[in-house]
């Protein structure tokens, strides 16, 4: 049996460094936060802070050089180009490759995907080219499948790079309703003004280090733009506001 205690994800000490012609650069530097289940943690800092390199290591895509991650289940990634985790000709085939690859039996992936589709909204696109999708449909989709296996941490990558308003209201449905579900949302963004509203943790990362680990309104006291951050409460007046 898994304690309370143990339901949280650990990251220890994480550090990676690079080679380069130049010397090394220390990518991440003795990063160390937890995450309760069921919460929803956004990780904000400009491109380039670490937060790709630190995801692709809580996901296990990335070793780190020191440091190390417990968590209480395997998480799943959302890539920043979620095109690039589209597998199947449709979102049907798509979502059901990974429940396939698990040897499920076919009712359980048949019943596994069509709950995905109807939590994603993508039910009426099930059979369409997942080619055509839309930006925000193709991380919709890429999400559809981590809900299929029905992984409790899911990790978000710039889930707003290059969406319109109606896209990041997309994610942002989802979101609320994986929140409602009890899932571990953790989201990688410098556009914080997009969902700092539905956080319970906030995280800043800036060259590397963590520089910030505390609740969204405190950090809105703060001079967010020490670490190149623009503050959203210059254009929104309180933390309720900062949800697209």
């Amino acid at each position: 049996m898994v304690s309370e205690e143990s339901k949280t994800l650990k990251v220890k000490n994480i550090c990676k460094t690079f080679e380069t012609i130049n010397g090394k650069i220390e990518a991440l530097r003795d990063i160390s936060f937890e995450i309760p289940e069921a919460s929803c943690t956004v990780i904000g800092g400009e491109n380039g802070s670490g937060k790709s390199l630190l995801t692709a290591i809580i996901a296990g895509l990335e070793q780190a050089d020191s440091g190390k991650v417990i968590s209480y289940a395997k998480p799943g990634l959302v890539f920043q180009e979620a095109e690039t985790q589209i597998l199947g000709e449709t979102p049907r085939e798509d979502i059901a490759f990974g429940p396939k690859n698990l040897k499920w039996e076919k009712e359980r992936i048949s019943k596994a995907v069509d709950t995905a589709l109807k939590k994603t909204a993508l039910t009426e696109k099930a059979d369409f080219p997942a080619r055509f999708l839309s930006g925000g449909e193709k991380r919709k989709l890429a999400a559809a499948c981590m809900i299929a296996m029905d992984l409790p941490i899911i990790i978000l990558d710039e889930p707003y790079a290059n969406l319109d308003y109606g896209g990041v209201r997309q994610i942002n449905a989802l979101i609320k309703d994986l929140k409602k579900e009890g899932k571990t949302l953790i989201i990688l963004t410098h556009e914080i003004e997009k969902c700092l509203g539905l956080a319970d943790k906030f995280i800043v990362l800036f060259k590397g280090k963590k520089v910030f680990d505390d609740t969204p309104d405190k950090a809105l006291k703060l001079n967010l733009e020490q670490w190149n951050i623009k503050n959203p409460l210059t254009s929104y007046t309180s933390i309720e506001d900062l949800v697209w």
